[in-house]
Order: C-alpha cells, then sequence, then structure tokens
C-alpha cells in the first residue's frame, strides 16, 4: 500500500536540503544530518506519527529561515550602522 503522504514527506525533504544550503557549519554536514534524521523514521507508518513528524520538519524550516534573516539584518546593521 502505498503512503499518502509520500510527495508531502518528500517536499519537505527537498525544501530542507534546499535551505541547508547556506547553513553556518556547511552544506555538507546538514545533508548529512538530515539524511540520518530521514534515515532514522524511515520505518514509521503510522499516519498520526508521519503527520508529527512533518510537522516537527516545517517546524525546522521556519527555525532556519528565521536564523538566515537574522544573519542578514546583522550583517546589514553593521554595514549601515555605527555603534
Amino acid at each position: 500500500m502505498a503512503n499518502p503522504l509520500r510527495a508531502e514527506v518528500f517536499r519537505l525533504y527537498k525544501n530542507l536540503l534546499h535551505l541547508g544550503r547556506e547553513y553556518p557549519k556547511g552544506g555538507d554536514y546538514f545533508r548529512d544530518r538530515l539524511r540520518a534524521s530521514f534515515l532514522k523514521n524511515k520505518g514509521v507508518a503510522d499516519l498520526q506519527q508521519i503527520r508529527e513528524l512533518i510537522g516537527r520538519g516545517e517546524y525546522v524550516c521556519r527555525e532556519l529561515e528565521a536564523l538566515y534573516y537574522l544573519r542578514k539584518y546583522r550583517a546589514m546593521k553593521k554595514r549601515y550602522y555605527e555603534e
């Protein structure tokens, strides 16, 4: 039986992989950690638990975006304002 959430999981993986390119420790580090976390949860078959894991992954996406925006804000502030 095919998993109805497979496309959503795949979309989440691709989105995280794209966001991980700018990760401070490097894209390779992020990609390895991402792959390990997805492989760890590979055997989950319960749809409710998969939805919870997808929610956690979307939370990580939002946190990464906030991290990147904060980094850009700090760089702009440093360039244009003297302390």
